[in-house]
């Protein structure tokens, strides 16, 4: 270890009770996706008090900030601003609750700010760092989607998504990411280095129209258009068989609106879903595939029925650890430590998967919780290793890729295949986004 890497270390660890305190009030202070105002702003003034300029308002509460030497790559330090719906969560607010880990995120990328933007440290970096805090990692509801078209010109469904259709990833060259332990929730391990693959997604919203009447004195008048719901879901049940294992394929819905008044029929009826699988075209080919069991139910009921299809999430490949990756780990002294298991899909999805579509991403998981993500039972049980092993692994990382001419980066980037060119990226949303 060298003295730059003990110097980071011995930042963080003296600045430990700064950053315990900021988990505490960034987990009990919850938010809504793309509405992560004082999230944001808490961020914006941590950034602010190491003497970094810092870009708000990038994709409503999305917001940046920079050091190093300004030649040579550009490294993006990925944190999430938003909670999610859990209503019945100890520590929910407004319905809203950090049961997935993103504001241990955000405490793990200022963490690592604090340590690199130190005067000797930043020194040594032959590139540049970029703290980006992203919001909407959670996809929203179709109420929630079109208020954000509306509030903020936003038009994908994640944060990430909508910084890539804006630009504002155009200068960084990679990225690190890191959450709350996904698929190995009870590995019992501190960190797992690596980014298995994941699911895409495409958001639907299926709304079917009917005949509104009286449900008692004249039933016979109306169409309904909830039955017709119902025998789409049935349809849906159906075909499932058709699924193939290989892909991955999750289809959930939800009904957001299923009647006005319980003695009337129901003249429309808003489903809500997503459908996921591991590749884009099996995304669209069981798409499809929903769209017909709703049409054909509509149909078979005498209603007419409206699909909207929303921008997703694209599918993450599997992107194992480097050698550099434990090297790193290891200075951090005895934890257990470990690569995600190879071949192995997480069928819930995130939008580092677009990240990954245009660039090189280093990931890693962190312990320190238990209980399931998006669940009453999410709680953190070591403090240590869910807010200050993680700043300590990403501020390590920045510092290991950049330094010596950052070869160490400049070899990750040269690699890696990215699936579109950021140009790409745009023109795929703009075909999918209204």
């Amino acid at each position: 270890m060298n003295d730059t890497e003990k110097r980071i270390l011995q930042i963080i660890d003296d600045n430990a009770p700064r950053l315990q305190a900021l988990a505490d009030d960034l987990f009990s202070h919850p938010e809504q996706g793309w509405y992560e105002t004082r999230t944001a702003s808490v961020a914006a003034e941590f950034l602010r008090s190491l003497g970094l300029e810092v870009n708000t308002g990038l994709a409503g509460t999305a917001l940046r900030a920079s050091l190093g030497s300004g030649n040579g790559p550009n490294i993006a330090l990925i944190g999430e601003l938003d909670a999610l719906k859990c209503a019945d969560h100890p520590a929910s607010v407004n319905g809203y609750a950090h049961a997935c880990g993103h504001y241990a995120q955000m405490v793990c990328m200022l963490g690592a700010a604090l340590a690199l933007s130190d005067p000797e440290v930043c020194a040594t970096l032959d590139g540049t760092v970029t703290f980006f805090a992203v919001p909407a990692e959670e996809f929203q509801d179709e109420p929630v989607r079109e208020a954000v078209r509306r509030d903020y010109d936003v038009h994908c469904g994640g944060g990430k998504c909508e910084l890539l259709r804006r630009g504002a990833f155009d200068d960084i060259d990679m990225a690190i990411t890191t959450h709350s332990h996904l698929l190995w929730r009870d590995s019992g391990a501190d960190l797992l280095l690596g980014n298995s693959a994941s699911n895409g997604f495409v958001g639907k919203t299926v709304t079917v129209h009917g005949v509104a009447s009286h449900a008692a004195a004249s039933p016979d008048k109306g169409v309904n258009a909830l039955n017709a719901a119902c025998l789409g879901f049935s349809a849906l049940g159906m075909i499932r068989e058709t699924f193939r294992e290989a892909d991955c394929v999750r289809v959930h819905p939800v009904i957001l609106e299923g009647g006005q008044a319980v003695n009337v029929v129901p003249s429309r009826t808003v489903v809500e879903m997503q459908v996921r699988a591991n590749k884009r075209a099996v995304i669209e080919e069981i798409s499809e595939k929903v769209n017909n069991c709703f049409r054909g139910a509509s149909l078979a009921i005498g209603c007419t029925c409206e699909i909207k299809d929303a921008q997703g999430y694209l599918p993450s490949p599997e992107i194992l650890p480097t050698p550099l990756m434990f090297e790193t780990a290891a200075l951090l002294g005895d934890y257990d430590v470990r690569s995600i298991p190879a071949g192995v899909c997480n069928t819930a999805s995130s939008d580092v998967g677009d990240l990954c579509a245009v660039m090189p991403v280093m990931n890693f998981t962190f312990g320190g919780s238990v209980g399931d993500l998006h669940s009453v039972d999410y709680a953190v049980t070591d403090r240590n290793v869910a807010h200050i092993l993680p700043a300590k692994m990403m501020a390590l990382l920045a510092y290991r890729l950049l330094r010596g001419g950052a070869r160490a980066a400049g070899e990750y980037i040269a690699a890696y295949s990215p699936t579109m060119t950021k140009e790409e990226y745009k023109a795929y949303c703009s075909r999918l986004s209204p």
